[in-house]
Parts: C-alpha cells; sequence; structure tokens
C-alpha cells in the first residue's frame, strides 16, 4: 500500500477518476486501514471526483469495522443524493454497517425497503440478528428466506447457515439443528471447518454428545484443529464426561497440536466440572512451564470454580489472595456461588463485599447474598439488601425455561401462568405431584428463602420454570419421547431430585442445560452424579 500510495500522488490531478479513488479506498480497507480509506473518501469528495456505485461497499465495511455510525449515516445520505440507494451491492454494505454498529432498526429498514434481495441480502441481516444475540428473529427471517421467492433462485451461503447453527445452539433447538444439518448435506458439499465446528457445537450444546463426537471422529486428522478440538473437549467436560475430556486433550498433543489458552479454558473446566482438583492443578501448572502460556483471569477463574465446585472454600479464597493478577468480578461472583453452594457465609460476605468495591452491577450477586442471609434466618440482613437492590435501581433474573416440542421452542417463567402454551400445564403439574408422592418425593421447602407458611412455600416451589415446562413436555410429545430442556439459570436441588424422579415416572430421558452444564436424566440417575 506504501508504494500505491506514492505512485496515487504522482497521478496527474487534471485527470482524476472515479476508479482511482476506488482502488484505494479498497486497498485500504484490505489492509485493515479502515481510517486511511474514509480520508481517501474525503479527499475524493474535495477533488470533485463523483463516487459510484462501486465507492461505497469497502467503505461502509470501514465504517463497520470502526463502529462509525455518524460517518456510516453521512455516507448514507451521500448514496441517497447521487440515488445510489437502490443498488443491491450498496444496500447490502449499509445493511452490515448499521448492524455492526448497533443500530439493528436502521438495518433492518434498509432490508425491508429492498425491491430486490440477493442471498447477500439474507445473509446480512441475518448476521446482524445473530451478532447481537437475536436468535428468535435469526431463525424467523431464515424461516422466511426458504419461503421467499429469492430462494428458489438462489442457495443460502455458509455464513447464513452458521448463524442459524448459532442460534439452533443458543436456543437448545435441536431439531430445527438437525433440519439446518440437512440443508448443508443437501445443497453444500465439502463442508469447511468452520460449519463443521459450529455443527458439532449445536450438538453438544443441544444435548446430542454422541452425534457431536461422530462428526468430531468423521472431520480426519488433517482437518481438526485447536478449535474443533476445544468444543469437543468443553462438549465432554458439560456431559459429564470429564475424564473423556482429558483423554481427546492427549490425543491433541499426541496429534503435535499445540494448545492454546481456549483449548487451556477447556481443559481446565473439564477438570473443574468432574471434580479432578489435582488433575486441574497439574495442567495449570503445565500451561505456563510446558506450553508457555501465561495464565489469564480467565485461567485462574477456572481454578477458583474447580476449588469452589469440591467444597473447598478456604484454599479457593487463598488461591485468590495469592494470584499474581488482580481479581475480576467474574472471579469473586465464582466464589460467592461457591458459597452458596456449600453454606459457607463468612467466605460469601467477603466476595460479596468485593464485589459492592467494584461497582458490580450484577443483580444476582445481590440475590444470592440476600438468599444465603435467608437460608440462615438473617432477616433483617435479607431486607437491607433488598432495599439496596431498589436504591440502585436492579431487579433479579427471572429464571426461564426452554422446552422444543414438535420443532417449535415454548418458554415459561417461574412462577407465570399467563402464557397461552400453560393451558393444562397446572392439571399436569397436579398429576406429576400426585405420582411423586408414591415415590417419596417431599418438596424441600428450604430452597424457597421467603418468611412465608409452609403451606406457600410448597405452592412456589411447584411452578419453578423446569416442572412447566416438563409438564407441558409430557402433554405435547409421544410416549418414551425425550425432553429437552434449556434453562438461563443453575438448576435448584429440588427441581433435579424431581426430574430424577420424573425420568422413572413417565419413563422418558430428559436433558437439561443450565447456566452451568448439561444433565441428563434417565431411569432416576444424573449424568452428573449429583455433582454441580
Amino acid at each position: 500500500m506504501d508504494y500505491a500510495c506514492k505512485i496515487f500522488r504522482c497521478i496527474d490531478d487534471d485527470i482524476p477518476e472515479a476508479f482511482l479513488f476506488n482502488t484505494m479506498i479498497r486497498g485500504h480497507v484490505k489492509d485493515m486501514n479502515w481510517g486511511k480509506a474514509l480520508l481517501i473518501y474525503y479527499e475524493m469528495l474535495e477533488s470533485g471526483v463523483e463516487p459510484d456505485n462501486f465507492t461505497y461497499p469497502p467503505l461502509l465495511k470501514a465504517c463497520a469495522k470502526l463502529s462509525a455510525i455518524k460517518e456510516g449515516i453521512m455516507i448514507h445520505g451521500h448514496c441517497f443524493k447521487l440515488g445510489l440507494q437502490g443498488d443491491l451491492f450498496v444496500q447490502n454494505s449499509l445493511i452490515n454497517m448499521y448492524g455492526k454498529c448497533g443500530e439493528i432498526e436502521l438495518s433492518c429498514d434498509v432490508f425491508d425497503q429492498m425491491l430486490e434481495r440477493s442471498v447477500a441480502s439474507w445473509s446480512a441481516v441475518i448476521s446482524v440478528h445473530a451478532s447481537l444475540g437475536k436468535w428468535w428473529e435469526c431463525l424467523k427471517l431464515f424461516g422466511d428466506m426458504m419461503m421467499s421467492d429469492e430462494e428458489r433462485r438462489f442457495r443460502a451461503e455458509e455464513s447464513v447457515l452458521v448463524s442459524v447453527l448459532s442460534a439452533c445452539t443458543h436456543l437448545g433447538a435441536l431439531d430445527l439443528g438437525r433440519c439446518t444439518h440437512g440443508y448443508l448435506l443437501r445443497n453444500i458439499s465439502g463442508n469447511n471447518v468452520i460449519v463443521e465446528t459450529s455443527l458439532m457445537d449445536m450438538y453438544v450444546k443441544c444435548g446430542c454428545l454422541e452425534k457431536a463426537l461422530y462428526l468430531f471422529n468423521q472431520m480426519g486428522r488433517k482437518k481438526k484443529n485447536q478449535l474443533s478440538y476445544s468444543v469437543m473437549i468443553s462438549g465432554l467436560a458439560m456431559h459429564g464426561h470429564g475424564r473423556k475430556a482429558l483423554e481427546v486433550f492427549s490425543e491433541m498433543l499426541e496429534e503435535g497440536l499445540r494448545p492454546d489458552e481456549i483449548v487451556y479454558m477447556s481443559v481446565l473446566s473439564a477438570c473443574s466440572d468432574a471434580g479432578l482438583v489435582d488433575e486441574g492443578l497439574k495442567w495449570f501448572k503445565k500451561m505456563k512451564i510446558q506450553h508457555g502460556i501465561e495464565p489469564t483471569v480467565h485461567h485462574y477463574g477456572c481454578i477458583v470454580d474447580l476449588f469452589g465446585r469440591a467444597g473447598m472454600l478456604n484454599e479457593a479464597f487463598e488461591f485468590i489472595t495469592n494470584m499474581p493478577i488482580n481479581p475480576n468480578d467474574i472471579i469473586w461472583r465464582s466464589l460467592l456461588s461457591a458459597c452458596r453452594v456449600h453454606s459457607n457465609l463468612e467466605i460469601g460476605e467477603i466476595a460479596a463485599e468485593n464485589l459492592v468495591k467494584m461497582n458490580s452491577q450484577n443483580p444476582g450477586d445481590y440475590v444470592v447474598l440476600s438468599n444465603m442471609y435467608a437460608k440462615s434466618q438473617k432477616w433483617d440482613n435479607v431486607a437491607r439488601i433488598r432495599t439496596e437492590m431498589a436504591s440502585k435501581g436492579l431487579t433479579p433474573n427471572l429464571g426461564f425455561s426452554m422446552v422444543e416440542v414438535k420443532r417449535k421452542v415454548f418458554k415459561f417463567v417461574s412462577q407465570d401462568m399467563s402464557y397461552p402454551q400453560c393451558d393444562g400445564v397446572h392439571e399436569m403439574i397436579h398429576q406429576m405431584e400426585w405420582q411423586l408422592r408414591f415415590e417419596g418425593y417431599k418438596p424441600d421447602t428450604s430452597l424457597v428463602l421467603l418468611d412465608v407458611e409452609e403451606e406457600e412455600k410448597i405452592e412456589r416451589l411447584k411452578y419453578h420454570s423446569q416442572k412447566l415446562a416438563i409438564a407441558f413436555a409430557l402433554i405435547h410429545s409421544s410416549k418414551g419421547s425425550p425432553i429437552r430442556i434449556v434453562r438461563n439459570l443453575r438448576m435448584c436441588s429440588d427441581c433435579h431430585t424431581y426430574t430424577k424422579l420424573i425420568s422413572v415416572i413417565y419413563e422418558r430421558e430428559i436433558t437439561v442445560r443450565d447456566r452451568n452444564q448439561f444433565h441428563h436424566f434417565k431411569d432416576g440417575v444424573c449424568s452428573c452424579r449429583d455433582y454441580w
């Protein structure tokens, strides 16, 4: 580019051409000099050279990379004045630019106003929604695309399908993910490693570990890279196969692949999920000594989680105080969570105090501490914490569970029976509770951390979102078919016991993905071995 710039400066100013400026803009964008691309554009305008439809796609890409929304809006205005707002390539670039700058409504406006759309148009708007975590909208747009006239002329690109797979992954929509996989097999030959890894990740996080393992084994030695190994290692760990995860890591080392910090995150998480404290500490040391990887705050967080899950809270606290780097909020939050599980109020208060010093605005931190006080019957402290939350305008996150039935995903919120899909769920809950009594189930009311009567505690436990989702699935799915649920919060011990018994009574395999890991319930046993 330096040499190209020198030649550009030598060209006679009397013969300026849009082609020359366009070439320089594209060159700077390709060289990732986004700011220089904008400067060339300004120089182009000052020279009296009129931009054309080839000027704007690379220029808008530069704005997207810089998140330069003001400049992007200005350039959009220039496109409009020059009558280029209807150019397909310019429109696609505008969709992408607005999306990357976080202006999803403007991105959708451009898309909605298009008279003609290409696969690239659909790809841009779907990718925008995926990048902002709008998973439901992402799947709806893909459905619209498949029904559109454009789809009859064009095939969906791999980039679109990767976004769709990400949506299925986050929503736990296995059937929709399988449909996408089928589309890939029918329409795109020779999937690249990114697509294959996305498929593995989708199957792992939708609870179908066997299919992910099959795809991983089918990849072949030459295709596997650090990312594919990382997905498989973390996936095995999430499903309660910590030792198998370490075996895959050993295989990776034998293949001569050098692990990076992401792979080591998966390895340490595998040790944590399986309670392999000694193994985790061993690999933590080897990470730096053997592979020259300097531990980040995330790796230190894995070790805190490793100690915390094992109930070694004193060791976890000592590890934090001796860390060579300052602990962040994630590390203190991990310790606080472990203190709640193992009922250690003393260290929990220290963790909470440090989170407050960091000006934590996470309502979950206050809820955890409040629940610990409630469990210790310290109601004055509970009132103080809730008052503090209210004064800061913090509201606790509501627990919800999503379940896929007949290729549709349904969402349930704890204690909320107002959803249309809740019709019949109340009666099913009553039937389940009646059957559970014969299995010796007794609601663990100690988990209802409110100063209310025992009957009300039992009633509140009855309508946890996971139980609502299970009841709905039992009503609307065929006998013996598996049930798959995705939760946003950690599963409580009462729901864990409840689901184990339901798997026996109704002879169903129930898979639950909570915030931490997967739980596979079958014949009254959970894959986590009650360690989570």
